[in-house]
């Protein structure tokens, strides 16, 4: 008896998985639709990474039925995976292309990373919660992101072994922008990061390496979680 009922339960399972993903697909696309293009992203590259990129597995089981909100979930550790306009607003700042290599500090869910893989060439992340940096690598290697590197440790070194890079994305809140980041960012590259105080409001700011000197532009007010550093 209990050999028929998992039969039939898997058969259910392999039946729904189709419907489920044309489900999240068209959830996806009401996304990018509302969400995304609505909001002034004009981006084509940008906005086909986030017609891709499942977001859904992403995230936890209890929040999957909000996986395409325009809100940011938590992923446990007291971190999140951001919203996504938020996500499509800084991979446009950086004019992300084939050619190009980018650094992210806080690799968080996987997200970030992903969207930016589908454009540039490789994306090197860092991520300082050890359970998080693996299960992050696991999800991004099961979904075939095999220009996409994971390194556990403090982001506000940078990896000065891969630099420089064309782009940088901090995807966490500190009160300066690490100097770091700046020295290895390429000339012509971009850093986007959310500059300001811990759990409260803070200024993005966009950093542009011209002849070697930073040109800095303040943007949008948001609200990240704080970078972490190792004690």
């Amino acid at each position: 008896m209990n050999h028929i009922i998992l039969f039939w339960c898997l058969l259910i399972t392999i039946i729904a998985y189709p419907q489920n993903e044309e489900r999240f697909a068209e959830m996806r696309k009401d996304m990018v639709n509302k969400q995304i293009i609505a909001n002034g992203i004009r981006n084509p590259q940008t906005i086909k990474a986030m017609l891709k990129v499942p977001r859904h597995l992403f995230v936890s089981k209890e929040y999957l039925k909000r996986a395409y909100d325009d809100s940011p979930l938590p992923i446990g550790y007291n971190q999140t995976i951001s919203q996504p306009f938020i996500v499509a607003y800084m991979t446009e700042l950086t004019r992300p292309s084939r050619g190009k290599k980018a650094l992210e500090i806080g690799t968080g869910s996987g997200y970030q990373a992903a969207i930016l893989a589908e454009i540039v060439d490789t994306v090197y992340t860092i991520e300082i919660i050890p359970e998080l940096a693996k299960e992050a690598s696991d999800r991004l290697l099961r979904l075939g992101y095999k220009n996409i590197i994971v390194k556990t440790g403090d982001g506000y070194a940078g990896w000065k072994e891969h630099a420089p890079f064309d782009i940088i994305i901090v995807t966490a809140a500190g009160d300066h922008i690490p100097q770091p980041l700046l020295d290895q960012l390429a000339e012509n590259g971009r850093l986007i990061m959310p500059v300001g105080p811990q759990w409260s409001a803070q200024q993005l700011i966009l950093a542009v390496k011209k002849k070697g000197k930073i040109e800095q532009t303040k943007l949008a007010m948001v609200r990240f979680v704080p970078l972490l550093r190792s004690q």
